[in-house]
Protein backbone atom coordinates (compact mmCIF):
# COMPACT_ATOMS: atom_id res chain seq x y z
CA UNK A 1 0.00 0.00 0.00
CA UNK A 2 1.56 3.55 -0.95
CA UNK A 3 0.18 5.20 1.71
CA UNK A 4 1.79 6.78 4.91
CA UNK A 5 1.18 8.26 8.19
CA UNK A 6 3.40 11.04 9.93
CA UNK A 7 2.60 12.85 12.89
CA UNK A 8 3.04 16.76 13.52
CA UNK A 9 1.77 19.63 15.08
CA UNK A 10 0.52 23.35 13.99
CA UNK A 11 0.60 26.15 15.78
CA UNK A 12 -2.73 28.12 16.66
CA UNK A 13 -1.68 30.49 19.36
CA UNK A 14 0.07 29.00 22.39
CA UNK A 15 -1.60 25.24 21.27
CA UNK A 16 -0.24 23.14 19.33
CA UNK A 17 -3.02 21.01 17.58
CA UNK A 18 -2.25 17.73 16.17
CA UNK A 19 -1.70 17.46 12.44
CA UNK A 20 -1.74 14.17 11.01
CA UNK A 21 0.32 14.25 7.54
CA UNK A 22 -1.25 11.65 4.95
CA UNK A 23 0.77 11.05 1.89
CA UNK A 24 -0.79 8.61 -0.91
CA UNK A 25 1.38 7.72 -4.31
CA UNK A 26 -0.91 6.42 -7.52
CA UNK A 27 -0.71 6.33 -10.67
CA UNK A 28 -1.19 8.98 -13.28
CA UNK A 29 1.50 12.07 -14.24
CA UNK A 30 3.83 12.73 -12.36
CA UNK A 31 2.62 15.78 -10.00
CA UNK A 32 2.38 16.84 -6.03
CA UNK A 33 -0.65 18.39 -4.54
CA UNK A 34 -1.08 19.22 -0.76
CA UNK A 35 -4.55 19.54 -0.05
CA UNK A 36 -5.58 20.48 3.84
CA UNK A 37 -6.08 24.28 3.80
CA UNK A 38 -2.48 24.96 2.86
CA UNK A 39 -1.43 28.60 3.00
CA UNK A 40 1.21 29.61 0.18
CA UNK A 41 4.38 28.67 2.77
CA UNK A 42 2.66 25.11 3.17
CA UNK A 43 2.20 24.98 -0.89
CA UNK A 44 5.86 25.84 -1.35
CA UNK A 45 6.90 23.14 0.37
CA UNK A 46 6.56 20.31 -2.27
CA UNK A 47 9.94 21.68 -4.01
CA UNK A 48 11.59 22.26 -1.01
CA UNK A 49 10.92 18.65 -0.24
CA UNK A 50 11.84 17.26 -3.40
CA UNK A 51 14.94 19.11 -3.66
CA UNK A 52 15.90 17.80 0.12
CA UNK A 53 14.86 13.81 -1.11
CA UNK A 54 17.25 13.97 -4.04
CA UNK A 55 20.38 16.04 -1.78
CA UNK A 56 20.05 13.63 0.81
CA UNK A 57 20.27 11.04 -2.16
CA UNK A 58 17.02 9.12 -2.03
CA UNK A 59 14.75 8.86 -5.36
CA UNK A 60 11.73 11.50 -5.34
CA UNK A 61 8.87 9.20 -6.69
CA UNK A 62 8.05 10.09 -10.48
CA UNK A 63 4.06 9.25 -9.48
CA UNK A 64 1.28 11.28 -8.25
CA UNK A 65 1.31 12.35 -4.99
CA UNK A 66 -1.42 13.39 -3.05
CA UNK A 67 -0.85 15.33 0.57
CA UNK A 68 -3.33 15.39 3.04
CA UNK A 69 -2.53 17.73 6.14
CA UNK A 70 -5.45 16.60 8.40
CA UNK A 71 -7.74 18.11 10.05
CA UNK A 72 -8.92 19.80 6.84
CA UNK A 73 -10.79 22.90 8.48
CA UNK A 74 -7.70 24.23 10.25
CA UNK A 75 -5.30 26.66 8.51
CA UNK A 76 -1.82 25.23 8.21
CA UNK A 77 1.25 27.84 8.20
CA UNK A 78 4.71 27.94 7.70
CA UNK A 79 7.50 26.05 6.19
CA UNK A 80 6.96 23.44 9.80
CA UNK A 81 5.88 20.27 8.12
CA UNK A 82 8.84 20.22 5.36
CA UNK A 83 10.18 17.15 7.43
CA UNK A 84 6.82 15.25 8.18
CA UNK A 85 6.09 15.79 4.47
CA UNK A 86 9.64 14.50 3.46
CA UNK A 87 9.08 11.36 5.86
CA UNK A 88 5.74 10.55 4.51
CA UNK A 89 6.90 10.79 0.90
CA UNK A 90 9.90 8.46 1.61
CA UNK A 91 7.88 6.04 3.73
CA UNK A 92 5.12 5.91 0.98
CA UNK A 93 7.60 4.81 -1.65
CA UNK A 94 9.43 2.00 0.54
CA UNK A 95 12.75 3.80 1.04
CA UNK A 96 12.47 3.85 4.82
CA UNK A 97 10.32 1.49 7.18
CA UNK A 98 6.64 3.00 8.09
CA UNK A 99 6.38 1.45 11.29
CA UNK A 100 9.25 3.27 12.65
CA UNK A 101 7.41 6.63 12.11
CA UNK A 102 4.95 5.79 14.97
CA UNK A 103 5.72 6.77 18.30
CA UNK A 104 7.31 9.68 16.71
CA UNK A 105 6.45 13.77 15.82
CA UNK A 106 8.49 15.86 13.47
CA UNK A 107 8.33 19.71 12.75
CA UNK A 108 11.02 21.11 11.06
CA UNK A 109 11.71 23.51 7.49
CA UNK A 110 14.14 21.71 5.26
CA UNK A 111 16.37 23.21 3.37
CA UNK A 112 17.21 22.90 -0.90
CA UNK A 113 20.35 21.08 0.65
CA UNK A 114 18.05 18.47 3.27
CA UNK A 115 19.37 20.62 6.59
CA UNK A 116 16.56 21.20 9.31
CA UNK A 117 15.81 24.72 10.38
CA UNK A 118 14.05 26.06 12.97
CA UNK A 119 10.14 26.79 13.66
CA UNK A 120 8.25 28.46 16.00
CA UNK A 121 5.89 27.06 18.12
CA UNK A 122 8.49 24.66 19.43
CA UNK A 123 7.88 24.47 23.11
CA UNK A 124 3.93 24.06 22.84
CA UNK A 125 4.68 20.75 20.27
CA UNK A 126 7.33 19.63 23.17
CA UNK A 127 4.21 19.61 25.82
CA UNK A 128 1.66 17.92 23.78
CA UNK A 129 3.69 15.75 22.37
CA UNK A 130 4.70 14.57 26.08
CA UNK A 131 0.61 14.23 26.71
CA UNK A 132 0.38 12.15 23.85
CA UNK A 133 3.80 9.88 25.05
CA UNK A 134 5.18 10.57 21.65
CA UNK A 135 9.21 11.42 20.54
CA UNK A 136 9.59 14.78 19.26
CA UNK A 137 12.34 15.40 16.36
CA UNK A 138 13.18 19.07 15.99
CA UNK A 139 15.77 21.11 14.57
CA UNK A 140 19.06 22.39 16.39
CA UNK A 141 17.53 25.89 16.48
CA UNK A 142 14.73 24.74 18.79
CA UNK A 143 16.32 22.22 21.11
CA UNK A 144 16.99 24.89 23.75
CA UNK A 145 13.66 25.89 23.39
CA UNK A 146 11.57 22.20 23.51
CA UNK A 147 14.13 20.39 25.95
CA UNK A 148 12.20 23.27 28.43
CA UNK A 149 9.52 20.48 28.35
CA UNK A 150 11.08 18.16 30.64
CA UNK A 151 8.63 15.59 30.85
CA UNK A 152 9.12 15.24 26.85
CA UNK A 153 10.93 12.96 24.93
CA UNK A 154 13.01 15.28 22.37
CA UNK A 155 15.52 14.62 19.38
CA UNK A 156 17.45 16.67 17.39
CA UNK A 157 18.57 16.83 14.17
CA UNK A 158 20.57 18.62 11.57
CA UNK A 159 19.60 16.77 8.27
CA UNK A 160 17.03 14.57 6.24
CA UNK A 161 19.62 12.08 6.27
CA UNK A 162 20.16 11.93 9.68
CA UNK A 163 16.28 11.77 10.64
CA UNK A 164 15.94 8.52 7.95
CA UNK A 165 19.10 6.87 9.42
CA UNK A 166 17.73 6.82 13.06
CA UNK A 167 14.28 5.94 11.81
CA UNK A 168 16.38 2.98 10.09
CA UNK A 169 17.68 2.07 13.47
CA UNK A 170 21.41 3.15 12.23
CA UNK A 171 22.64 6.31 14.56
CA UNK A 172 20.41 7.49 17.19
CA UNK A 173 19.29 11.07 17.19
CA UNK A 174 20.86 13.03 20.44
CA UNK A 175 18.54 14.18 23.31
CA UNK A 176 17.66 17.83 22.84
CA UNK A 177 19.55 19.67 26.17
CA UNK A 178 18.63 23.32 27.93
CA UNK A 179 21.99 25.59 27.38
CA UNK A 180 23.43 26.42 29.87
CA UNK A 181 23.61 29.90 30.36
CA UNK A 182 24.05 32.07 33.21
CA UNK A 183 20.56 34.06 34.33
CA UNK A 184 20.50 38.04 33.64
CA UNK A 185 21.11 40.01 36.93
CA UNK A 186 17.81 42.16 37.35
CA UNK A 187 18.24 45.98 38.36
CA UNK A 188 18.42 45.71 42.52
CA UNK A 189 15.95 48.03 44.40
CA UNK A 190 19.40 49.30 46.59
CA UNK A 191 19.59 51.45 43.27
CA UNK A 192 16.63 53.65 44.72
CA UNK A 193 17.32 56.30 46.69
CA UNK A 194 14.44 57.89 49.10
CA UNK A 195 11.05 57.41 47.30
CA UNK A 196 10.29 55.73 51.25
CA UNK A 197 6.01 55.70 49.94
CA UNK A 198 6.51 54.75 46.19
CA UNK A 199 8.89 51.96 47.57
CA UNK A 200 6.32 50.69 50.17
CA UNK A 201 3.44 51.13 47.29
CA UNK A 202 6.07 48.93 45.10
CA UNK A 203 6.22 46.41 47.86
CA UNK A 204 2.48 45.92 48.33
CA UNK A 205 1.94 45.71 44.54
CA UNK A 206 4.47 42.58 43.93
CA UNK A 207 2.83 40.82 47.18
CA UNK A 208 -0.65 41.24 45.76
CA UNK A 209 -0.35 41.35 42.11
CA UNK A 210 -1.79 44.85 41.95
CA UNK A 211 -1.78 47.83 39.61
CA UNK A 212 0.29 50.51 39.90
CA UNK A 213 -0.16 54.13 38.30
CA UNK A 214 3.13 56.36 39.45
CA UNK A 215 2.22 60.31 38.99
CA UNK A 216 5.33 62.88 39.23
CA UNK A 217 7.54 65.31 37.23
CA UNK A 218 9.92 64.20 34.33
CA UNK A 219 13.36 62.68 36.23
CA UNK A 220 11.54 61.79 39.46
CA UNK A 221 12.02 58.22 39.30
CA UNK A 222 9.08 56.62 37.82
CA UNK A 223 10.71 54.67 35.33
CA UNK A 224 13.42 53.94 37.62
CA UNK A 225 11.33 52.51 40.20
CA UNK A 226 9.05 49.89 37.61
CA UNK A 227 12.16 48.44 36.76
CA UNK A 228 12.96 46.97 39.77
CA UNK A 229 9.49 45.43 40.29
CA UNK A 230 10.66 41.92 38.36
CA UNK A 231 13.35 41.92 41.07
CA UNK A 232 10.79 41.88 44.23
CA UNK A 233 8.36 39.38 43.06
CA UNK A 234 8.30 36.24 43.85
CA UNK A 235 10.08 33.48 41.95
CA UNK A 236 7.98 32.07 39.10
CA UNK A 237 7.11 28.46 39.58
CA UNK A 238 7.93 26.07 36.36
CA UNK A 239 4.61 25.63 35.30
CA UNK A 240 4.19 29.11 35.56
CA UNK A 241 7.47 29.41 33.09
CA UNK A 242 6.73 27.32 31.19
CA UNK A 243 3.35 28.92 30.11
CA UNK A 244 5.30 32.29 30.01
CA UNK A 245 7.84 30.92 27.74
CA UNK A 246 5.12 29.15 25.55
CA UNK A 247 3.89 32.59 24.99
CA UNK A 248 7.45 33.87 24.07
CA UNK A 249 7.39 30.87 21.52
CA UNK A 250 4.68 31.71 19.63
CA UNK A 251 5.88 34.92 19.17
CA UNK A 252 8.27 36.58 16.56
CA UNK A 253 11.51 36.16 18.63
CA UNK A 254 10.97 32.75 20.72
CA UNK A 255 12.38 32.09 24.33
CA UNK A 256 15.66 33.37 25.86
CA UNK A 257 17.12 30.44 27.61
CA UNK A 258 19.32 32.94 29.78
CA UNK A 259 15.26 34.82 30.89
CA UNK A 260 12.76 31.69 30.82
CA UNK A 261 12.79 31.23 34.50
CA UNK A 262 12.20 35.39 34.97
CA UNK A 263 9.65 37.13 35.13
CA UNK A 264 9.01 38.73 31.49
CA UNK A 265 9.24 42.57 31.72
CA UNK A 266 7.62 44.49 28.83
CA UNK A 267 8.08 48.49 28.10
CA UNK A 268 6.58 49.41 24.55
CA UNK A 269 6.92 52.49 23.39
CA UNK A 270 3.78 54.96 23.69
CA UNK A 271 2.99 54.81 19.69
CA UNK A 272 2.25 51.78 19.69
CA UNK A 273 -1.02 50.31 18.19
CA UNK A 274 -4.05 48.27 19.83
CA UNK A 275 -2.86 45.41 17.93
CA UNK A 276 0.51 45.74 19.14
CA UNK A 277 -0.76 45.72 22.69
CA UNK A 278 -3.19 42.71 22.77
CA UNK A 279 -2.03 40.48 19.91
CA UNK A 280 -3.54 40.01 16.31
CA UNK A 281 -2.82 39.46 12.83
CA UNK A 282 -4.51 37.16 9.64
CA UNK A 283 -2.57 34.51 12.09
CA UNK A 284 -2.51 35.93 15.51
CA UNK A 285 0.27 36.34 17.95
CA UNK A 286 0.27 37.40 21.20
CA UNK A 287 0.68 41.21 21.73
CA UNK A 288 2.75 42.91 24.45
CA UNK A 289 -0.33 42.08 27.23
CA UNK A 290 0.29 38.41 26.35
CA UNK A 291 3.82 38.60 26.13
CA UNK A 292 3.92 39.90 29.94
CA UNK A 293 1.78 37.17 31.15
CA UNK A 294 2.72 36.34 34.44
CA UNK A 295 5.07 39.85 34.66
CA UNK A 296 4.87 43.16 34.24
CA UNK A 297 3.68 45.58 31.67
CA UNK A 298 5.40 48.94 31.96
CA UNK A 299 3.49 51.64 29.80
CA UNK A 300 5.25 55.29 30.36
CA UNK A 301 3.30 58.69 29.49
CA UNK A 302 0.28 56.84 29.65
CA UNK A 303 -1.53 60.15 28.96
CA UNK A 304 0.34 60.55 25.86
CA UNK A 305 -0.72 57.04 24.45
CA UNK A 306 -3.88 56.62 21.46
CA UNK A 307 -7.07 56.16 23.73
CA UNK A 308 -8.15 53.59 21.52
CA UNK A 309 -4.77 51.57 22.99
CA UNK A 310 -5.45 51.95 25.90
CA UNK A 311 -9.00 50.93 26.28
CA UNK A 312 -8.36 47.33 25.04
CA UNK A 313 -6.49 46.67 28.43
CA UNK A 314 -9.48 47.12 30.31
CA UNK A 315 -10.66 43.82 29.53
CA UNK A 316 -7.55 41.81 30.15
CA UNK A 317 -6.93 44.05 33.11
CA UNK A 318 -10.24 42.05 34.23
CA UNK A 319 -10.15 38.96 32.93
CA UNK A 320 -6.62 37.88 32.31
CA UNK A 321 -7.33 36.45 28.67
CA UNK A 322 -7.28 37.85 25.46
CA UNK A 323 -9.05 36.63 22.38
CA UNK A 324 -9.04 37.71 19.12
CA UNK A 325 -11.27 36.66 16.93
CA UNK A 326 -11.10 36.21 12.71
CA UNK A 327 -13.41 35.47 10.25
CA UNK A 328 -12.14 31.87 9.93
CA UNK A 329 -11.38 31.45 13.50
CA UNK A 330 -10.96 32.66 17.70
CA UNK A 331 -7.26 32.48 19.51
CA UNK A 332 -7.27 33.01 22.88
CA UNK A 333 -3.66 33.76 24.68
CA UNK A 334 -3.24 34.38 28.36
CA UNK A 335 -2.76 38.33 29.57
CA UNK A 336 -2.31 37.79 33.49
CA UNK A 337 -0.03 40.79 33.94
CA UNK A 338 0.60 43.43 36.28
CA UNK A 339 -0.20 46.51 35.13
CA UNK A 340 2.72 50.04 35.83
CA UNK A 341 1.89 53.18 34.25
CA UNK A 342 3.35 56.90 34.83
CA UNK A 343 2.30 59.64 33.62
CA UNK A 344 3.11 63.21 34.53
CA UNK A 345 0.93 65.31 36.82
CA UNK A 346 0.24 67.64 33.93
CA UNK A 347 0.84 69.14 30.20
CA UNK A 348 4.34 70.82 31.20
CA UNK A 349 4.75 68.20 33.82
CA UNK A 350 5.66 70.28 37.16
CA UNK A 351 2.43 70.46 38.83
CA UNK A 352 2.37 70.17 42.17
CA UNK A 353 6.25 70.27 42.42
CA UNK A 354 7.61 72.71 45.29
CA UNK A 355 9.55 75.17 42.61
CA UNK A 356 6.02 76.84 41.52
CA UNK A 357 7.32 76.69 37.67
CA UNK A 358 3.96 74.92 36.38
CA UNK A 359 1.85 77.66 34.74
CA UNK A 360 -1.04 75.03 33.59
CA UNK A 361 -4.92 75.78 34.21
CA UNK A 362 -6.84 73.94 36.02
CA UNK A 363 -8.18 73.01 33.07
CA UNK A 364 -4.81 71.91 31.05
CA UNK A 365 -4.63 70.01 33.70
CA UNK A 366 -7.90 68.29 33.53
CA UNK A 367 -8.09 68.37 30.20
CA UNK A 368 -4.67 66.29 30.11
CA UNK A 369 -5.40 63.38 32.96
CA UNK A 370 -9.12 62.99 30.42
CA UNK A 371 -6.77 61.34 28.19
CA UNK A 372 -7.18 58.44 31.10
CA UNK A 373 -10.74 56.99 31.07
CA UNK A 374 -12.31 56.75 34.24
CA UNK A 375 -13.04 52.58 33.48
CA UNK A 376 -9.26 52.25 33.25
CA UNK A 377 -8.40 54.24 36.10
CA UNK A 378 -10.68 52.21 37.68
CA UNK A 379 -8.74 49.01 37.39
CA UNK A 380 -5.39 50.37 38.95
CA UNK A 381 -5.50 49.45 42.28
CA UNK A 382 -2.65 51.56 43.66
CA UNK A 383 -2.58 55.38 42.34
CA UNK A 384 0.95 57.09 44.07
CA UNK A 385 2.48 60.55 43.59
CA UNK A 386 5.77 60.15 43.04
CA UNK A 387 7.62 63.79 44.31
CA UNK A 388 11.04 65.14 43.10
CA UNK A 389 14.10 64.25 45.44
CA UNK A 390 15.95 67.34 47.07
CA UNK A 391 19.50 67.58 45.98
CA UNK A 392 20.69 66.15 49.52
CA UNK A 393 18.76 62.60 48.58
CA UNK A 394 20.64 62.18 45.47
CA UNK A 395 23.64 62.35 47.01
CA UNK A 396 26.22 59.58 46.48
CA UNK A 397 26.05 59.35 50.71
CA UNK A 398 23.07 58.84 51.09
CA UNK A 399 22.19 55.80 52.97
CA UNK A 400 20.92 53.21 50.49
CA UNK A 401 17.57 51.33 50.62
CA UNK A 402 16.86 47.67 51.17
CA UNK A 403 17.92 45.27 48.50
CA UNK A 404 15.69 43.39 45.98
CA UNK A 405 16.51 40.72 48.34
CA UNK A 406 15.29 41.65 51.14
CA UNK A 407 12.30 43.24 50.13
CA UNK A 408 11.58 39.92 47.84
CA UNK A 409 11.53 37.74 50.91
CA UNK A 410 8.62 39.69 52.71
CA UNK A 411 7.08 39.82 49.53
CA UNK A 412 7.35 36.03 49.29
CA UNK A 413 6.08 35.54 52.60
CA UNK A 414 3.15 37.21 52.02
CA UNK A 415 2.37 35.96 48.77
CA UNK A 416 2.39 32.23 51.09
CA UNK A 417 -0.22 33.08 53.16
CA UNK A 418 -2.60 34.69 50.27
CA UNK A 419 -1.68 31.39 48.00
CA UNK A 420 -2.73 29.34 51.14
CA UNK A 421 -6.28 31.07 52.11
CA UNK A 422 -6.98 31.40 48.16
CA UNK A 423 -4.81 30.14 46.16
CA UNK A 424 -4.27 33.30 44.24
CA UNK A 425 -3.08 36.39 44.79
CA UNK A 426 -5.28 39.13 46.60
CA UNK A 427 -5.18 41.39 42.99
CA UNK A 428 -7.35 38.23 41.58
CA UNK A 429 -9.97 37.62 44.33
CA UNK A 430 -13.41 37.64 42.56
CA UNK A 431 -15.98 39.60 44.55
CA UNK A 432 -17.35 36.46 46.53
CA UNK A 433 -13.62 36.06 47.60
CA UNK A 434 -13.26 39.50 48.26
CA UNK A 435 -15.91 39.57 50.69
CA UNK A 436 -15.25 36.35 52.45
CA UNK A 437 -11.28 37.38 53.11
CA UNK A 438 -11.38 40.90 53.82
CA UNK A 439 -13.35 41.75 56.55
CA UNK A 440 -13.66 44.81 58.40
CA UNK A 441 -14.66 45.80 61.74
CA UNK A 442 -17.77 47.61 61.94
CA UNK A 443 -15.96 51.34 62.62
CA UNK A 444 -13.34 50.49 59.33
CA UNK A 445 -16.16 49.32 57.36
CA UNK A 446 -18.07 52.89 58.22
CA UNK A 447 -14.82 54.52 57.51
CA UNK A 448 -14.80 52.60 53.87
CA UNK A 449 -18.39 53.76 53.39
CA UNK A 450 -17.36 57.49 54.12
CA UNK A 451 -14.51 57.51 51.95
CA UNK A 452 -16.65 55.97 49.47
CA UNK A 453 -19.04 58.77 49.25
CA UNK A 454 -16.59 61.76 49.70
CA UNK A 455 -14.35 60.15 46.82
CA UNK A 456 -17.47 58.92 44.58
CA UNK A 457 -16.11 55.53 44.51
CA UNK A 458 -17.36 52.35 42.63
CA UNK A 459 -17.99 49.32 43.66
CA UNK A 460 -15.17 48.34 41.65
CA UNK A 461 -13.11 50.79 43.87
CA UNK A 462 -14.20 49.77 46.84
CA UNK A 463 -12.80 46.01 46.43
CA UNK A 464 -9.89 47.09 45.22
CA UNK A 465 -9.22 48.94 48.14
CA UNK A 466 -10.20 46.02 49.85
CA UNK A 467 -7.68 43.85 48.13
CA UNK A 468 -4.91 45.99 48.57
CA UNK A 469 -5.71 46.71 52.56
CA UNK A 470 -5.96 42.68 52.49
CA UNK A 471 -2.54 42.86 51.12
CA UNK A 472 -1.13 45.30 53.41
CA UNK A 473 -2.26 42.94 56.16
CA UNK A 474 -0.52 39.89 54.83
CA UNK A 475 3.24 41.53 54.39
CA UNK A 476 2.28 42.77 58.70
CA UNK A 477 2.52 39.09 59.17
CA UNK A 478 -1.43 38.17 57.80
CA UNK A 479 -3.36 39.62 60.95
CA UNK A 480 -7.08 40.59 60.01
CA UNK A 481 -7.57 43.77 58.44
CA UNK A 482 -6.73 46.85 60.83
CA UNK A 483 -8.05 50.23 60.62
CA UNK A 484 -4.79 51.27 59.42
CA UNK A 485 -4.24 49.39 56.69
CA UNK A 486 -7.72 50.49 55.62
CA UNK A 487 -7.16 53.69 55.84
CA UNK A 488 -3.07 53.38 53.89
CA UNK A 489 -5.28 51.64 51.11
CA UNK A 490 -7.24 54.61 50.75
CA UNK A 491 -4.52 56.76 50.72
CA UNK A 492 -3.38 54.90 47.44
CA UNK A 493 -6.43 55.66 45.34
CA UNK A 494 -4.88 59.57 44.84
CA UNK A 495 -6.62 60.19 41.46
CA UNK A 496 -10.00 59.68 42.48
CA UNK A 497 -9.83 63.34 44.07
CA UNK A 498 -11.10 66.21 42.77
CA UNK A 499 -9.64 67.83 39.58
CA UNK A 500 -8.67 70.80 42.00
CA UNK A 501 -7.49 68.48 44.72
CA UNK A 502 -5.08 66.14 42.30
CA UNK A 503 -3.73 69.60 40.62
CA UNK A 504 -1.88 71.27 43.95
Amino acid sequence: MSLALVHSRARAGVHAPPVRVEVHLSGGLPCTQIVGLPEAAVRESRDRVRAAILCAQFEFPARRITINLAPADLPKEGGRFDLPIALGILAASGQIDRQALAGHEFIGELALTGELRGVDGALPAALAAAREQRTLVVAPDNADEAALARQATVKVARTLLEVCAALSGEKALPDAQVATTEPVPLPDLADVRGHAQARRALEITAAGGHHLLLVGSPGCGKTLLASRLPGILPEASEAEALETAAVASAGRHGVDPARWRQRPYRAPHHTASAVALVGGGSLPRPGEVSLAHNGVLFLDELPEWKRQALEVLREPLESGVVTISRAARSTEFPACFQLVAAMNPCPCGWAGDRSGRCRCSGDAIARYRARISGPLLDRIDLQLQVPRLAPAELHGDAPPGESSATVRERVAQARIRQLQRAGKPNARLDPGQTLRDCTLARPDQAMLEQAMERLQLSARSMHRILRVARTIADLAGGAPIERAHLAEAIGYRQLDRSPTDRAL
